[in-house]
């Protein structure tokens, strides 16, 4: 699968990406909002994508390289996870290398995933859970049109620290009247 734009693409992890994703995942200014561990090994890089690639498989993620269309720079991920089938629902995440930032790059990507959500995957509904801190999340998935839903206080520890929540929810028939 590849979704592509003017310039940035969507494609499959390979390993490859290893060192790419240790890179993005071991920087302190990536991990500040995130709420998982920082990676400290190119093994740990490595499980991610074979991790991704059984996702791949079993339908349970779709986490994907961004890069530059122009020179094919692994600039971040884009994904979906925390499918539920029953309610044609799931997550959306991603994360920007520190270098790549401020030049609309996941404005630009985002709306090509979404895209690929609400039609080939026939979801109905995105959910994504963002650091209210986090204020340039906040713009992006607000420039698509997802709406601020709720806080949970306290929701996530990240890097021994209690962190709130801010959920956000994009509905298809939304985003369908946006596109026109």
């Amino acid at each position: 699968m590849l979704l592509v734009r003017e310039r940035v693409r969507l494609r499959p992890l390979d390993e490859a990406d290893a060192p790419a994703i240790l890179s993005l995942y071991s920087d302190p200014g990536t991990m500040r909002y995130l709420a998982r561990p920082r990676m400290s090994e190119l093994a740990q890089a490595e499980e991610l994508i074979a991790k991704t690639k059984a996702g791949y498989v079993d339908g349970t993620l779709l986490q994907l390289a961004l890069e530059r269309t122009a020179d094919r720079a692994f600039l971040g991920l884009a994904l979906l996870f925390n499918f539920n089938k029953g309610s044609a629902r799931a997550e959306i995440g991603y994360a920007l290398a520190t270098g790549h930032r401020s030049h609309g790059y996941m404005s630009e990507a985002l709306p090509a995933l979404v895209d690929h959500a609400f039609g080939a995957l026939a979801l109905n509904r995105l959910e994504a859970d963002i650091d209210p801190r986090n204020a340039a999340s906040a713009r992006v998935l607000e420039r698509l049109g997802f709406a601020p839903e709720g806080l949970m206080r306290e929701r996530w520890i990240v890097n021994g620290e209690p962190s709130d929540s801010r959920v956000y929810g994009l509905l298809a028939r939304d985003w369908r009247a946006r596109r026109g």
